[in-house]
């Protein structure tokens, strides 16, 4: 059976996710650090849940270690979603965003740059306020990932 894991560190559609996993016959993982309540979504049957310490990329790591082919991950974090995709999995953004292999690396690029500038000084805009919109479309490319597990 395959495993949906949620980067669940202020994951806007951690309802919606394991809702629609659940509904695909997914095993459910919520991977946070200790600061997050998760225990409102674990009393679910089949929604486990890994609180790790508050280490920068602590939650990353663990998702990793237990990445298996076929599986999928919600997360935000480019750089997550990279190592995702390596390992054969699917990667989704909480705004219904799916990665893919053939545009990763230049995400990637972008990141750094944008770091670089930030680190230097510079100032790059932050996201848009999450809307229902957003959280519809996620749901739709949610589905749309689970129901088609040979597509990326």
């Amino acid at each position: 059976m395959s495993t949906v894991f949620i980067d669940a560190d202020a994951c806007p559609v951690t309802r919606e996710a394991i809702s629609i996993a659940r509904a695909h016959g997914y095993t459910v993982m919520l991977v946070a650090n200790s600061t997050q309540n998760l225990e409102r979504h674990t009393m679910r049957n089949g929604v486990e849940a890994i609180q790790v310490s508050g280490g920068r990329d602590a939650a990353d790591f663990v998702i990793i270690e237990h990445l298996q082919p076929g599986d999928a991950v919600v997360t935000q974090d480019t750089g997550l979603a990279a190592m995702v995709l390596g390992r054969g999995a699917r990667a989704i953004g909480p705004r219904g965003r799916i990665f893919h292999l053939a545009t990763i690396d230049a995400e990637m690029e972008v990141r750094h740059a944008e770091q670089k500038l930030r680190r230097a000084g510079g100032r790059t805009g932050g996201p848009s306020k999450f809307t229902e919109e957003d959280r519809e479309h996620f749901s739709d490319r949610f589905e749309w990932l689970l129901a088609n597990p040979d597509r990326r």
